[in-house]
């Protein structure tokens, strides 16, 4: 009993020295998922996982760049490109799921009618102030909703009230304080924040969803463990945790 007891501590011991630090960059559309199932991976396997946030744009221009890192999650178009560019294994590749465009306002206010695509254009065109991630760092959201401001034709009058947060910080602060009225985010990072309340999608004929995938990079130096990571993103119990939180299947 005691031998196998040993045999058992000494392969887990094993295990764990062979542990890896897996960096991963990736759009913070996931960030709160994943704070939720990444720790059982880290328990299970005894590796660890450093992410680096942002806007997918920005992370699909640091992998194709070729920066050193081991994973990279960004939009399923985006990585289509990087695989084309040899900067990501292609063979690697698993798609997370899809979110939609939300509209959020700070807890307790009252909730603006975005019911149907005129209704929401009234609420756009009646708003004090709105914001969003800024455009230039590549947030699909922001890029989103220039374009349907234009196809609105209300992008002129929602330009002296646009407010784009330059600051991570900002994209929720801002309009938990009041300082902006209605904020747009990917429905599953709103829904992760108690500090503001989530309206509502986009009607659906104005809807824009953003699939994301992951992948392992070219450049990573602990493959063995970034795909142990995907597999484990690509488990029920991870993918139910994504569905649970503003993910739907793609």
């Amino acid at each position: 009993m005691v031998r196998a007891l040993l045999t058992v501590a000494v392969a887990s011991l094993m295990s764990f020295a062979r542990a890896d630090e897996i960096k991963v960059i990736a759009g913070s559309a996931i960030q709160p998922v994943t704070n939720v199932v990444v720790p059982a991976f880290e328990q299970q396997t005894g590796h660890r996982v450093m992410f680096d946030w942002g806007a997918v744009g920005e992370m699909a221009r640091r992998a194709s760049a070729g920066e050193k890192a081991d994973v990279v999650v960004v939009s399923l178009p985006q990585m289509e490109a990087l695989e084309r560019d040899g900067r990501v294994m292609k063979d690697s590749r698993i798609v997370i799921g899809k979110t939609g465009v939300g509209v959020f306002v700070r807890k307790g206010a009252p909730h603006p009618d975005i019911s149907t695509v005129e209704a929401f254009k009234k609420t756009m065109l009646d708003a004090r102030s709105i914001g969003f991630n800024d455009p230039a760092a590549g947030a699909p959201v922001s890029i989103y909703l220039l374009e349907l401001f234009k196809r609105l034709g209300i992008a002129e009058a929602m330009a002296p009230k646009t407010v784009a947060f330059k600051q991570r910080s900002e994209r929720f602060g801002a309009v938990a304080r009041g300082d902006v009225q209605i904020g747009f985010n990917q429905v599953s990072e709103i829904v992760a924040v108690p500090e503001v309340e989530l309206v509502g999608p986009l009607p659906p004929p104005i809807q824009n969803h953003t699939v994301l995938s992951a992948a392992v990079l070219a450049t990573s130096q602990h493959e063995a463990a970034a795909r142990e990571l995907l597999r484990y993103l690509a488990t029920n119990d991870a993918q139910a945790a994504f569905r649970s939180r503003g993910f739907d299947a793609p």
